[in-house]
């Protein structure tokens, strides 16, 4: 069962923002401006973080500056962001907001501000990891199931979506850029030689597309650059897709119709489709990321593939980031996750 909802905080206008501390708002400002080693994305989130942080300190700190911050003063705020029902995930992420400003002050302010420290330390301990919603990845037969009804209901967008994002674990942001011209592109096939139970030598191949490089989550405004790799089924459901669709100007595979035009879905349609049809089908609640953290369980958990196969497919850095993605009932390179 799905936890606890959290009660929806509301977005700080410009017109409270104008009313929030006069350096607070300009340091905010100008540590948003200086981070050119955040993502786009990043940055969006943290300027909502740092607005919603400033705002509380208004109403209920008397407005003070962040200068004059002491450590039971953010304690209060992140005992506030509990109470509302915020995940952990959430709060987690607003502390690194808040934290990196206060380390933007420590780095670039350390003449005027000398005394400044930061002021969320390890005595404030983050909240331990839990989720606001249940986290259920999609098994193999409730996928296959989804598939299923999109086929008989012609949904043929909205299938090469599901496969081309669960074969790839990529997320909405990334199927957004997927190109037509992937139509065209040639299989790849690698074999390997491999030991079976008996210790007798076999050899295995792996089939897969690649795609054009996309942009993918990461450091920096650009991110971090990378092809991903997608399976048979994937690229047959795009081609079904295009085929159907016919021939318009558009370059992305997944598109919108708008007054007669067709242009580059939104991130947001994708949330539609989850949250509307899907989650219809299946009968409890899908949303986008769902695609990654299911095909990161089902690789290790139902087709026993090592964790570091799934960490590759899905570009983490960390086996240990992976680790959250995999969810057991109980507690080598991306190719081999299109191995037989």
């Amino acid at each position: 069962m799905d936890g606890k909802i959290a009660d929806k905080i509301s977005v700080v206008t410009d017109e409270e923002w104008s009313n929030v501390n006069k350096f607070n708002r300009e340091i905010t400002e100008e540590f948003l401006k200086e981070s050119v080693n955040l993502s786009k994305q990043t940055l969006i989130q943290y300027k909502s973080g740092l607005r919603l942080f400033f705002r509380f300190v208004m109403e209920e700190l008397d407005n003070k500056s962040i200068i004059d911050f002491k450590s039971r003063d953010f304690l209060r705020y992140q005992n506030y962001l509990t109470r509302r029902g915020l995940s952990s995930s959430g709060i987690r992420f607003k502390r690194a907001s808040i934290s990196s400003l206060n380390g933007y002050i420590i780095t670039y302010y350390e003449d005027l501000y000398p005394m400044f420290k930061n002021f969320i330390t390890k005595k404030i301990s983050s909240p331990e990891q839990c989720f606001v919603h249940e986290k259920k990845p999609l098994t193999p037969d409730e996928f296959d199931l989804l598939i299923k009804a999109l086929e008989e209901k012609q949904e043929w967008q909205k299938i090469a979506y599901l496969e081309f994002s669960y074969s790839s674990g990529c997320r909405r942001e990334e199927s957004r850029q997927l190109l037509k011209e992937v139509a065209d592109y040639e299989l790849i096939v690698k074999e390997k030689k491999v030991k079976n139970d008996e210790g007798i030598e076999e050899i295995k191949t792996a089939k897969y597309y690649l795609t054009h490089e996309i942009r993918c989550k990461g450091h920096s405004q650009i991110g971090k650059v990378r092809r991903l790799k997608y399976d048979q089924t994937a690229m047959k459901a795009i081609k079904k897709w295009l085929e159907v669709r016919g021939e318009d100007d558009c370059p992305y595979v997944f598109v919108s119709k708008y007054r007669g035009k067709i242009n580059q879905i939104s991130a947001s349609s994708f949330n539609d489709w989850c949250s509307g049809l899907f989650t219809e089908i299946v009968g409890r609640r899908v949303h986008p990321h769902l695609l990654r953290e299911s095909k990161a369980t089902n690789l290790v958990v139902f087709e026993g593939k090592s964790l570091e196969t799934a960490q590759s497919l899905l570009g983490h850095n960390s086996s240990e980031t992976t680790k959250i993605y995999v969810i057991k009932d109980n507690e080598e390179d991306a190719n081999d996750a299109f191995f037989d």
